[in-house]
């Protein structure tokens, strides 16, 4: 009888801290969006097979693609800065990729091989020409996968601070399998996400990777991420897909095949960058590359003059 009683109260304590986890996951979720922070006048959308996917289109002159980078905080609005340096000489397409920001965030795998087919349906649906694209972090592989697939689609390509080759080809291990598993556990899970995506972690990621000047990182932009992380029915599927490699590719045969003008730039004030950006010259030799001084993950949005002079010099070329 104390065996059952024992159990019982085991059970309705196990049902209470389940039913009070959730109550504060619900509660993080719809504090972090209240804001409405992401929000455009004139938001548009591309109802591709897999979910709608949220852009924005401005500008006037040849279309130039900017992809944000694969983090969960990121989005479009990571570009913000950028637009108004260039809209008068380009037509802008910001794009959500599926699973971040305002674009559906499915209960699914997310891999590079999906981005690349999104980019390509979404160039042929809604620019309907060849593009320039420019993109931030561990996107870069997306083009340069789709372009080695499909040159015609696109112009130019500019990538800032591209995640090394050697990360690039990292893929999926027996640990990164069980960690998707945990995270995708609907109370625990969420929470750990929650956890892992928290106003101070995102504060902490960009104060010490995204800008070179800590006093840099406003307020109101930790506040977009901290939206857009949480934004969507299943946030932190993406988040899972990242953590466990399956959004990364080799990039080596691509790079070795891709006849498409490349650009590589790169925040000088991270480490050993110059020789990230040097590796790939070795698979392509018509690479160029060039580093903003004083600037780390994010230079378009602590230095957007730098980047937007840097655009208009390659890509007048």
């Amino acid at each position: 009888m104390k065996a059952k009683n024992k159990l019982l109260t085991l059970l309705i304590l196990s049902a209470s801290a389940a039913a009070t986890t959730a109550a504060i996951n619900k509660a993080i979720q719809v504090s972090a969006v209240s804001k409405n922070l992401l929000a455009e006048p004139e938001s548009l959308c591309f109802k591709w097979r897999l979910g709608n996917i949220h852009y924005t289109k401005e500008g006037s002159g040849k279309p130039l693609l900017l992809i944000h980078d694969l983090n969960p905080m990121a989005s479009g609005h990571e570009w913000k800065q950028l637009i108004p340096l260039l809209r008068d000489e380009y037509t802008i397409y910001t794009i959500d990729l599926l699973g971040f920001g305002r674009s559906e965030k499915a209960n699914m795998t997310y891999t590079n091989f999906l981005y690349v087919q999104l980019i390509s349906d979404f160039i042929k649906s809604e620019i309907g020409h060849r593009t320039n694209v420019i993109t931030s972090g561990e996107s870069a592989s997306i083009p340069l996968m789709a372009c080695a697939n499909n040159p015609d689609l696109f112009d130019q390509i500019m990538a800032i601070n591209p995640l090394s080759l050697l990360d690039f080809s990292t893929i999926p291990g027996k640990t990164a399998k069980m960690y998707k598993c945990i995270v995708e556990l609907p109370i625990i899970g969420t929470l750990l996400y929650h956890i892992a995506s928290s106003k101070k972690m995102i504060t902490e990621e960009l104060v010490t990777k995204g800008f070179f000047n800590p006093y840099s990182v406003k307020s109101s932009y930790v506040d977009s991420c901290y939206e857009a992380a949480h934004l969507g029915t299943s946030p932190k599927s993406t988040f899972a897909s990242i953590r466990c490699n399956y959004t990364k590719c080799n990039l080596v045969n691509a790079l070795k095949k891709i006849d498409n003008s490349i650009y590589l730039v790169g925040g000088a004030s991270i480490e050993n960058m110059k020789d990230r950006l040097d590796e790939y010259k070795g698979y392509n030799s018509s690479i160029e590359t060039a580093l903003v001084p004083k600037a780390k993950g994010l230079p378009h949005l602590e230095q957007p003059d730098k980047i937007a002079e840097l655009v208009k010099t390659y890509f007048c070329q």
